[in-house]
C-alpha cells in the first residue's frame, strides 16, 4: 500500500513535527583484532575499524528500545534467516509508519488519527514479500520474540504496543511458545534496568520516565529478554561488592569503532562494541542493541551502552554486543533510527527504509557481517 502523504505540509511544519520525534523513541573487546582500539574512556585515541572477530553466525538476536525497537523489527523482518531472536521495547508494529511522518506521529506514537490499521500494514508486507524485499515467512514464523511496554507510556501509547503483539501472534507459528509480551502497570516509556545496580546511572523514575530513559522499575529487561531469546545464562557471584562498571571492565571491554566504513544517512561517526574476555578468540554469538531517540552516545551520553544491563549479561553468556549509533540531523533532530523513511524519502516516493533496500538497515547488517567474518591471519 503506498504511503499516506500530506503534500500541503510546508517545510517549516515538517521540521517542527520532526522535532517532536524526540519524544518517540527514547527512541536505542579483546584487545581487538584491529590495528589500534580505544576504550570510551580514552577519548583522545581515534576509533579503529570494526574488527572481523569470527563471531558465530547462529544464535544471533536484535533488540531495541522505541525507535531502536522499530528498527530491530525492520532488521528481523527483512533478514529473518539471520536471527533467532527479536526484542522490542516500548515500540509498535513493523511497518507502522508506512513511509509517512504523519502516520508515525499520529498512529505509531500516540493515536490521534485513530487506531493502527494492521490490514494496511499487512498489505505492505505482502507487497514486499512478492518483491523479495523481506525474508522468507518460514524463517520469520520461527523467531522467538520478547516485547515490553509500560501501561503509562505517554510517548508510544500502550495500544500501539498491543498492535505489535497482534501482528506477531499472526506471524509466529506457535505464539504461545515463541512470544513473551510483558506490560508493566504504571511504567513509563523507556528501558527498565531494575534497581540492583550500585552504579550511579541517573535512572529515570519508573512512572514518569525521561532523563536517561533507563527506568528504575522492578524489572531487568536485558536479563529477561536475553533469557527468553537464548536461554538462561550462568549466574554471577552474588557476593561480589564491585560496581557494575568494575565487573564489566574485568569481564570484557567496551570499545568505540569507526562507523564511517558503513555509509548510511544518519549514522554517527562512532559506534560501540562490548566483547567479553572469553570471546577474544572468536566463536561467540552476537546481539545487536539499538538505542532510542535522545539515547545516542553521539553527544557523549554512554549510559545505554554502559548501563543497559546487556554487557553484564553478555559477559556471563559469552555473547558480543554491537551498539550502532545514530546521530541528530535537521531531518532527524533527536538522533532516532529511521523507522519512518527520512533516509530515503528525499528520493523515493515510497520509502523502502523498512526493507532489504533500507540504507540504515543495510549498514547495520554490514556491521554484523564484519563481526562474523574470519579475522585476517
Amino acid at each position: 500500500m503506498p504511503p499516506i502523504r500530506n503534500k500541503r505540509m510546508k517545510t517549516r511544519t515538517t521540521l517542527l513535527t520532526a522535532s517532536l520525534l524526540g519524544g518517540l523513541a527514547v527512541a536505542l573487546t579483546t584487545p581487538l583484532l584491529a590495528k589500534q582500539q580505544a576504550t570510551p574512556d580514552d577519548d583522545n585515541t581515534p576509533a579503529a575499524s570494526l574488527p572481523a572477530l569470527g563471531a558465530a553466525n547462529d544464535d544471533t538476536s536484535v533488540i531495541g528500545v522505541s525507535s531502536g525497537g522499530y528498527m530491530a523489527s525492520q532488521l528481523a523482518v527483512a533478514w529473518p534467516e539471520r536471527f533467532v531472536g527479536l526484542g522490542v521495547i516500548s515500540a509498535g508494529p513493523w511497518g507502522c509508519a508506512q513511509g509517512s511522518l504523519s502516520l508515525a506521529l499520529t498512529q505509531c506514537m500516540l493515536t490521534t488519527k485513530g487506531p493502527i490499521n494492521l490490514d494496511a500494514i499487512n498489505d505492505r508486507y505482502q507487497s514486499y514479500l512478492k518483491r523479495e524485499l523481506v525474508g522468507p515467512t518460514q524463517q520469520l514464523s520461527s523467531l522467538r520474540v520478547y516485547t515490553w511496554h509500560g501501561s503509562a507510556d505517554s510517548v508510544v501509547a500502550l495500544s500501539v504496543g498491543q498492535s505489535l503483539t497482534q501482528q506477531l501472534e499472526a506471524w509466529l507459528t506457535h505464539p504461545k511458545q515463541q512470544l513473551r509480551s510483558i506490560v508493566d502497570e504504571g511504567a513509563a516509556h523507556g528501558w527498565p534496568v531494575g534497581s540492583a545496580s550500585s552504579d550511579d546511572i541517573q535512572r529515570a523514575d519508573c512512572a514518569t520516565g525521561g532523563g536517561s530513559h533507563l527506568l528504575n522499575c522492578d524489572r531487568q529487561v536485558a536479563e529477561e529478554a536475553l533469557d527468553w531469546l537464548h536461554g538462561p545464562a550462568p549466574l554471577s557471584n552474588d557476593e561480589s561488592t564491585e560496581t557494575d562498571s568494575q565487573q564489566q571492565r574485568q569481564q570484557g571491554k567496551l570499545v568505540r569503532f569507526d562507523q564511517s566504513d558503513f555509509e548510511a544517512r544518519g549514522l554517527a561517526d562512532e559506534g560501540y562494541l562490548f566483547i567479553p574476555a572469553s570471546c577474544e578468540a572468536g566463536g561467540c554469538p552476537v546481539s545487536i542493541a539499538l538505542h532510542g531517540c535522545n539515547m545516542s552516545a553521539n553527544d557523549g551520553d554512554e549510559r545505554f551502552v554502559r548501563h543497559s544491563g546487556l554487557n553484564e549479561r553478555a559477559a556471563r553468556e559469552k555473547r558480543v554486543i554491537l551498539y550502532p549509533q545514530a546521530k541528530p540531523s535537521m531531518a532527524n533532530p533527536q538522533g532516532c533510527w529511521d523507522w519512518w523513511g527520512f533516509t530515503e524519502s528525499s528520493w523515493q516516493i515510497d520509502p523502502l527504509h523498512d526493507s532489504r533496500q533500507g540504507r540504515q538497515a543495510n549498514a547495520l547488517m554490514q556491521m554484523l557481517d564484519t563481526l562474523q567474518s574470519a579475522p585476517e591471519s
